[in-house]
C-alpha cells in the first residue's frame, strides 16, 4: 500500500459522511491524434450539489490516475484530459470534513493528499489537459493547474481560489503554481485581491485573459471543441506558447501589494493571506516541491486556527442558516403579493420600490405629500431602471415592462386599495409612524400586511392604535438596499403568524438574508453597533485621542474604522439611535455631547479628505470638549469588547433572536463584519472575552472552533 493511500485511507475514516466523487475514465479516437483517455469527476448529483473532493474522492481520482498511468506507459493513449459533470467542474476540499479534524498531523494528511494526488497529473508520460466546463473553485481549479494544458468554457459563471476568504491558503498547488503560470501580479489579484474582496469570481473569459486557460470555447459544445483543440496540440498543428515570467524586482513588487492589500483588508489580524504570500514569495525560485510542502504546512496550521473554523461557520450561516431562518412561521401560511404600496417617495423608499420591482415584479405604487416628491421618487426608479438597461442587465421590453409597473398618487385610497403589502419608508418618529399606519389601514384590504423599515422605534407601539395590530411587521432593511443582504423581520406583541409567514415569503423573493428578531430596541445591528460606537465615543469624549480610538480596532478586521463608519450612516442618525437607546437602557447607552454638537454644527463626519486620506476635520476638532483619562489601543479594546460582549449576552437573555448564530449572521451580512471572524461571538470566545464578562463562551466547543 503506498504511503498515498495509506494517508487517504486514515483521512476518510475521519469523514463517515463525504459525498463521494467518483473518477470515470473512458476512452475516445482522436482524429488523427489516438487513444485519448479522459477522466469525469461526478459525484452523481445533480448541478446544485457541485462536486468536491475529499479522501475516499482523492483515492477515486488516484486510483483512475493508476490506470492511465499504466496505459501511458505502455504506450497505448496519447494523452490524458480530466473534466467535470455538466455545469460543475469541481469546488475544492470537502470542507464539511475539514470542521471535524481535531489533530494537527490529520489536517497535514488533507494537504499532502491532495499533493501527492494532483501532481502525478505533471508526471505522467504523456500531456494531461484539464477542460474546465463550468464551475471551479479551490481544489478545483488547482488539480487543472497540474495539468500540462487548460481549455475554459465561456459559459463558466464562477472560477475562484476562495480559500484566504475562507481563512485557508490554496493548500493544493495554488500559490506554488499559479504564479509561476500567470505571474505573480496576477496571481496575486486571484489569490489575495479577489479572495478578499468579497470572494469575487472569475468570468470564463476573465479565466483565458489571465492566461489561466490556453483556449475558450463556447459552452454548447465545449468539450468537443476542447477534444478537437486537444488533438491538434498532440499533432504539433498547434503550439500552446506562454510569456516568460518576470523573476526580478517585479515578483517582489506583487508580493508587496498582495501585503498592502491584506493590511488594508484584515489589518494583520488575520493569518491566512499573509501564509499565501510567503510561498507566493518562495515560488520565485521555482522549487514547486518546496512549494508544496509549504503548502502542507500552512494548510495543517490553519485548519488548526480558529480563523479557518470561523470561516467555515460563517460560511454555514449565510448558506444554510439563511435559507432556513430560526422561528419563521410554516411558510404555507404566508398570503401571495400581487401589488405592493410604499408610503413616502424619497431615497430610501425609491430604493425600496425598486427592489420590489425587480424582484416581484407586480405594481409598485409610490405615494408621499406632494406631487413633486411623488413624480422624483418615480423619476428615479425609471433612471435606475434606465442603468440596468445601458449595462445589458435588463433588455428594452423588460425595461418598458418594470416601468410601467411602478407608478405615483397622492391619494392613498387611490393607490392602496387593491394592495396586498404595504411598507413605510417615512420620518423616524413614532408619531408620524401612527399616523401613516392609521391612514393606511382606513384604505388598505383587510388581508394587506403592513410593514415598517423602522431601524430603532418599537413596532408593538407603532401598531397599538390600529384596530387590527396583528397585521404590522418590521422589515428593517440596511442601506444601500441593493447590497447589504439583510433584512431584520421584527415580530411585535400581536403580530400574528399569516402576517409574520409573509413577511418571510416576500424576503426570499426578495433575495434577502432575512433574521427574526424579536421587537426590542434597535433590534439587532444597531443595538450592537450603538453600543460599539458609544463606547469608542466614551473613551474619546473621556480623552483618548481620536486616533488611538480608531486604531484600537484595527484586529478586528472590520471593513472600515468605526468613525468612518459613523460618517457613512450619518451622525445625526447615529445620534438618534444612541437617544433611542438611552431612553431604553440608559445605564449601558450614552448620548455624547460630542457627538451632539457635530451635528448641530451641520458636519457629515469626522474626516476631511484633502490628502486622499482620512485626517481629523480641524472644525470638528475644535468643537471636542475631552477629558484627561487617555487610554492605550488594549485599554481601548478591551473596554470596547466587554461592552459588546456584555450586551450580546443581553440580548440573547432577552430572546432578541433565536441564537448566538443569528447574531452573527445579522452583523456579517448586515454590517458587513468579516467572515474570517465568524461574525463577531467566535472573536470574543477566542479571546476569552466572552468567558470575562459573562462567566460562559457564546458558542460550544467545535462550533467556530476545533472540537474538543
Amino acid at each position: 500500500m503506498s504511503t498515498t493511500t495509506e494517508l487517504l485511507k486514515g483521512a476518510a475514516e475521519l469523514f463517515p459522511d463525504e459525498v463521494v466523487t467518483q473518477a470515470h475514465v473512458r476512452h475516445l479516437d482522436l482524429p488523427g491524434a489516438g487513444r485519448f483517455a479522459l477522466i469525469t469527476l461526478d459525484n452523481g448529483l445533480d448541478h446544485t450539489k457541485p462536486t468536491t473532493f475529499g479522501p475516499q474522492s482523492l483515492a477515486n481520482l488516484d486510483a483512475a490516475i493508476d490506470q492511465v498511468e499504466k496505459e501511458a506507459s505502455e504506450g497505448s493513449i496519447t494523452g490524458v484530459g480530466i473534466t467535470g459533470k455538466p455545469f460543475i467542474f469541481a469546488v475544492g476540499a470537502d470542507l464539511k470534513g475539514v470542521e471535524l479534524l481535531k489533530e494537527h498531523s490529520d489536517a497535514l494528511a488533507i494537504g499532502k493528499g491532495g499533493h501527492d494526488v494532483f501532481k502525478r497529473l505533471s508526471h505522467l508520460a504523456v500531456p494531461t489537459f484539464a477542460y474546465y466546463n463550468g464551475a471551479a473553485m479551490g481544489g478545483g481549479v488547482e488539480v487543472g493547474l497540474h495539468c500540462s494544458y487548460r481549455t475554459v468554457s465561456q459559459a463558466i459563471p464562477a472560477f475562484s481560489l476562495p480559500e484566504v476568504f475562507l481563512g485557508l491558503v490554496p493548500g493544493w498547488g495554488g500559490c506554488a503554481l499559479l504564479p509561476n503560470l500567470i505571474g505573480p501580479e496576477r496571481a496575486v489579484s486571484v489569490i489575495i485581491e479577489n479572495s478578499l474582496n468579497q470572494n469575487k469570481q472569475l468570468k470564463g473569459a476573465q479565466v483565458f485573459e489571465l492566461g489561466i486557460a490556453d483556449a475558450i470555447f463556447e459552452g454548447a459544445d465545449f468539450l468537443e471543441q476542447s477534444l478537437l483543440w486537444t488533438a491538434s496540440v498532440l499533432k504539433g498543428e498547434i503550439v500552446v506558447e506562454r510569456a516568460e515570467i518576470d523573476r526580478g524586482d517585479a515578483w517582489d513588487q506583487a508580493v508587496a501589494r498582495g501585503r498592502a492589500i491584506a493590511d488594508s483588508k484584515v489589518h494583520g489580524a488575520a493569518p491566512a493571506a499573509y501564509r499565501a504570500l510567503d510561498i507566493v514569495a518562495a515560488a520565485k525560485d521555482v522549487d514547486l516541491q518546496a512549494g508544496f510542502d509549504a503548502e502542507d504546512t500552512a494548510l495543517a496550521d490553519l485548519i488548526m486556527g480558529g480563523e479557518l473554523r470561523s470561516g467555515i461557520y460563517a460560511f454555514n450561516l449565510v448558506q444554510k442558516r439563511a435559507k432556513r431562518p430560526a422561528g419563521a412561521p410554516d411558510k404555507s401560511l404566508a398570503r401571495p403579493v400581487t401589488k405592493v404600496g410604499v408610503v413616502g417617495a424619497g431615497l430610501m423608499a425609491s430604493q425600496l420600490a425598486l427592489l420590489f420591482l425587480r424582484r416581484l415584479e407586480v405594481p409598485v405604487v409610490l405615494t408621499d405629500i406632494d406631487q413633486e416628491r411623488v413624480d422624483k421618487g418615480v423619476g428615479y426608479v425609471h433612471a435606475e431602471i434606465d442603468k440596468l438597461l445601458g449595462k445589458g442587465r435588463v433588455n428594452q421590453d423588460k425595461a418598458n415592462r418594470l416601468k410601467a409597473l411602478v407608478s405615483g398618487v397622492l391619494d392613498k385610497a387611490e393607490g392602496f386599495s387593491d394592495a396586498d403589502f404595504i411598507i413605510e419608508a417615512v420620518f423616524e418618529e413614532i408619531g408620524v409612524k401612527q399616523q401613516v399606519f392609521a391612514e393606511v389601514e382606513a384604505v388598505a384590504p383587510a388581508h394587506a400586511i403592513f410593514a415598517t423599515n423602522t431601524s430603532s422605534l418599537s413596532v408593538t407601539e407603532m401598531a397599538s392604535k390600529l384596530q387590527h395590530p396583528e397585521r404590522v411587521v418590521g422589515f428593517h432593511f440596511f442601506n444601500p438596499v441593493a447590497v447589504l443582504p439583510l433584512l431584520e423581520i421584527v415580530r411585535g406583541e400581536q403580530t400574528d403568524d399569516a402576517s409574520l409567514a409573509t413577511a418571510f415569503g416576500v424576503a426570499k423573493k426578495l433575495k434577502k438574508t432575512a433574521v427574526l428578531t424579536k421587537d426590542a430596541p434597535a433590534f439587532v445591528v444597531n443595538r450592537i453597533l450603538t453600543r460599539f460606537m458609544g463606547e469608542i465615543q466614551n473613551v474619546i469624549d473621556e480623552g483618548t485621542p481620536v486616533a488611538t480610538a480608531e486604531k484600537a480596532i484595527e484586529p478586528l478586521g472590520l471593513p472600515m474604522s468605526p468613525l468612518v463608519l459613523l460618517e457613512l450612516v450619518g451622525p445625526a442618525i447615529g445620534l438618534h439611535v444612541s437617544e433611542t437607546l438611552n431612553r431604553a437602557f440608559p445605564d449601558r447607552f450614552t448620548v455624547s455631547a460630542n457627538l451632539a454638537a457635530v451635528v448641530k454644527a451641520g458636519k457629515r463626519g469626522f474626516y476631511v479628505y484633502d490628502s486622499g486620506k482620512p485626517e481629523l476635520d480641524p472644525e470638528v476638532a475644535a468643537l471636542l470638549q475631552q477629558g484627561d483619562s487617555v487610554l492605550t489601543e488594549e485599554q481601548v479594546r478591551d473596554r470596547v469588547l466587554d461592552a459588546v460582549a456584555q450586551e450580546i449576552g443581553l440580548m440573547l437573555d432577552e430572546g432578541v433572536v433565536a441564537e448566538a448564530q443569528d447574531i452573527d449572521l445579522c452583523l456579517i451580512t448586515g454590517a458587513g463584519w468579516p467572515f474570517h471572524l465568524g461574525g463577531i461571538t467566535p472573536y470574543l470566545d477566542r479571546e476569552g472575552v466572552s468567558q470575562r464578562v459573562n462567566g460562559k463562551p457564546f458558542l460550544a466547543q467545535g462550533v467556530a472552533s476545533v472540537p474538543a
